[in-house]
């Protein structure tokens, strides 16, 4: 439930110029103001499943995003039941929308959503409702262009420095062909963001989340509550933290409290997380991550 300072579940990624919205919970738009980000222009928002947490501040969404003039459609990914709570929704409320939005279901795990350089996929958890996790990974980027190396193959400054970093190939004013390994080093590797929330512990979402630079897990309940987590097909932060660890995540952060914990009382969630997964957080409103590369 809702509590004064501890809105419903709900991320925002931002990526370069792209804005991604993960859940969409009673509140979200109220952070997201007090974030004072360019939040009108999410361009797609991934629900985990349709119970009313997770996505009864999706219309409030809707229309506040036609409060702007925009053509770019907006994308909503979730599980069945997803596009009739859209519908329905825009038809009870009488809703103006002066953009298109597009409702995709997801009936198997898949590539949803993709863009320049990276791609979002989806994969299943088991909740009391059909239930997906996320992870937004990014492509391998080029290495690092040499100057040196480019100079003494004899490459002018210029344009075809420019096309080796393409990744094109070139010739240089002697004749001589020069491929871009020439001059670039090894590829590098891009970020790994993953959602997980509203799911009993499955040894298996570690594979699908492996390597995440930061992983949004829930961490419900205290190991204590397991058999009650069980029962209500979620986890405690125990097995949040075994995920994380198991999957090699550099950064985990938990989310989806229980409302039976004070914010004080929170301390006993971490404490056992961090028992497992040392680098175990747990995640307030309006918090602010920043993911950077390794390298």
């Amino acid at each position: 439930m809702p509590l004064p300072f501890r809105h419903l579940t709900s991320v925002l990624l931002r990526r370069d110029g792209d804005l991604f919205l993960f859940d969409c919970g009673e509140g979200t738009q109220v952070s997201l103001r007090r974030l004072n980000l360019k939040w009108k222009k999410i361009n797609a928002i991934f629900i985990s499943h349709t119970h009313a947490d997770h996505v009864t501040g999706l219309p409030g969404i809707l229309m506040l995003s036609a409060q702007v003039d925009r053509t770019e459609p907006l994308y909503i990914y979730g599980p069945p039941k997803i596009a009739e709570y859209v519908e329905s929704s825009r038809k009870v409320l009488d809703m103006y929308i002066n953009y298109p939005i597009v409702v995709k279901e997801i009936s198997a795990p898949c590539v949803v959503h993709e863009g320049d350089g990276f791609y979002i996929r989806c994969f299943p958890l088991e909740h009391t409702k059909t239930c997906v996790g996320y992870t937004l990974e990014e492509l391998d980027r080029p290495g690092e262009f040499n100057p040196e190396a480019a100079i003494s193959l004899g490459i002018p400054r210029g344009p075809l420095w420019g096309k080796l970093q393409k990744g094109e190939c070139v010739e240089t004013p002697d004749g001589k062909k020069i491929s871009p390994c020439d001059v670039m080093g090894k590829k590098r590797s891009g970020r790994k963001f993953s959602f997980v929330t509203d799911t009993i512990y499955k040894p298996n979402i570690a594979n699908e989340v492996r390597g995440s630079d930061l992983l949004i897990c829930e961490g419900m309940f205290e190991n204590a509550l397991v058999d009650q987590a069980r029962e209500k097909k979620h986890m405690t932060a125990g097995q949040a933290a075994q995920i994380a660890l198991d999957s090699h995540s550099s950064r985990m952060c938990m989310i989806h409290y229980s409302p039976r914990y004070t914010d004080r009382e929170l301390s006993v969630l971490l404490d056992e997380a961090q028992k497992v997964y040392p680098n175990a957080e747990l995640s307030k409103d309006r918090m602010h991550i920043d993911i950077p590369y390794v390298d």
